[in-house]
């Protein structure tokens, strides 16, 4: 019996055997947590850096942020972009990311790259690329005078719809290591998502350029108005596929009046596009039947516009330009819209502000009032939607004030340089579209 618990004794491993075995498992349980730890941050850097990157509507921005994530996600000092030719040979364009002001100051004279050296293998070879020793690789061509010197570099191409659209470079880790598996696989994953963005800010910008391209064909060519000058600009949202509903329109009448129409139907889309159109139409066809005042023609297109169709919302104003004696006078009435803006020949600005009434397709049985003005010689009359002059930073009446500031101090330019400058400078944020028309008395 003695003898047999011996054996067993010295069969068992010791205490400190097991606990040695013990802290052993426990160790590569926790590097595998760890490692799982790491990996699970990578992929949420991962999605989040292919969030940032989707977010961008404008190619230039996505491709400068394709690289600046791409840095982020791998601890990469410097990183960089470049976006193939036609050829698929040469690089015709090069965003380089991370270079410090006394880098860029020192490259000012040197070309962008053009695909020779290890950034030329990356080309002709798309396969991922990782270096510890650039100058020692073997399709090394040096650096340029005035090029940070280099060591380390990781390369991966970016496919768009199956064709290699650039390659991606990465050098100089900030720990000082170079590239490991890890962040060839997480950039190898961006640049995939990276195509993709790629494709989409593309697919917008056709969009976009489709939208804008509609919206001006539903607009008209200004007619001969003489004796006054008039000239009228159509600006498109900032936003990719933004159809917008405003218009203007300026119509020489029978009775030697000339009428000014600018107008806003509510809404961006397809539909507000088609209402403005049609009820673009609608009112030119009533100004040449009816011999009414303003008020009663848009009394009128009221009454049709809710008799027939479903049209939105929409402001205008209607001004009629007379003759009164020697002069001239502003003969006009608004449905909501935003009041006229008046530059006398003395350069004064005035906002011509009056009962505005009430927009159209809201209730046509509402009285709407009639205003007239009298418009001495080389005066100009600014007719304008609200996308020049809305900004959800200020209020509207400091962007009002910002505007008549913009137009007394060009309003000695010829009416077309002066209405694309109120477009180009406008206190508005850009969000929605704007129209300007603008209509000069003679000297």
């Amino acid at each position: 019996m003695a003898g047999d618990e011996e054996d067993k004794g010295v069969n068992q491993p010791r205490r400190p055997e097991l606990l040695a075995r013990l802290d052993a498992e426990l160790l590569r349980v926790d590097e595998q947590l760890r490692a799982l730890a790491a990996a699970k941050d990578r992929v949420e850097s991962l999605l989040n850096a292919v969030v940032a990157i989707t977010r961008e509507l404008e190619l230039p921005a996505v491709l400068h942020r394709i690289v600046s994530t791409a840095m982020d996600l791998v601890g990469a000092r410097y990183g960089a972009l470049g976006v193939l030719d036609e050829s698929g040979e040469d690089l015709k364009q090069f965003i380089a990311v991370g270079l410090s002001e006394q880098e860029h100051a020192a490259l000012s004279q040197v070309a962008f790259p053009r695909g020779l050296g290890v950034l030329g293998h990356l080309i002709h070879h798309p396969e991922p690329l990782r270096i510890d020793d650039i100058p020692s690789h073997p399709a090394s061509a040096g650096f340029p005078p005035g090029h940070p010197h280099l060591r380390t570099l990781l390369g991966v191409a970016v496919s768009v719809r199956g064709e290699i659209y650039g390659d991606l470079y990465l050098s100089e880790r900030h720990d000082g290591q170079p590239f490991d598996v890890h962040d060839e696989n997480i950039v190898a994953a961006l640049a995939t998502a990276a195509g993709i963005a790629i494709e989409n800010v593309r697919l917008l910008e056709q969009v976009r350029t489709g939208s804008e391209q509609f919206q001006r064909r539903l607009l008209p060519t200004l007619p001969d108005v003489r004796p006054f000058d008039a000239a009228a600009v159509y600006q498109p949202a900032a936003a990719p596929h933004h159809l917008g509903g405003d218009w203007y329109d300026a119509v020489p009448l029978p009775d030697g009046a000339v009428a000014i129409v600018i107008g806003d139907v509510v809404g961006h889309d397809l539909n507000v596009a088609a209402a403005m159109a049609s009820t673009r139409n609608m009112l030119r066809a009533l100004l040449f039947t009816l011999r009414t005042p303003p008020s009663a023609v848009l009394a009128q297109l009221d009454r049709v516009l809710q008799a027939i169709t479903d049209s939105p919302v929409t402001t205008a104003l209607l001004a009629r330009i007379e003759p009164a004696g020697p002069a001239w006078r502003l003969h006009w009435s608004t449905a909501g819209h935003i009041p006229p803006l008046l530059i006398t020949p003395d350069r004064r600005a005035e906002y011509l502000s009056a009962d505005p009434g009430l927009p159209l397709s809201v209730n046509s049985e509402q009285h709407r009032p009639d205003h007239t003005r009298p418009l001495p010689p080389d005066a100009t009359v600014v007719f304008f939607t609200d996308g020049l002059v809305e900004h959800p930073d200020h209020s509207i009446d400091e962007s009002l004030n910002e505007l008549a500031e913009l137009a007394t101090t060009h309003a000695a330019l010829p009416l077309k340089d002066f209405v694309q400058t109120l477009a180009d400078h406008h206190p508005s944020d850009g969000h929605d579209d704007m129209a300007i028309l603008a209509l000069r008395t003679p000297h």
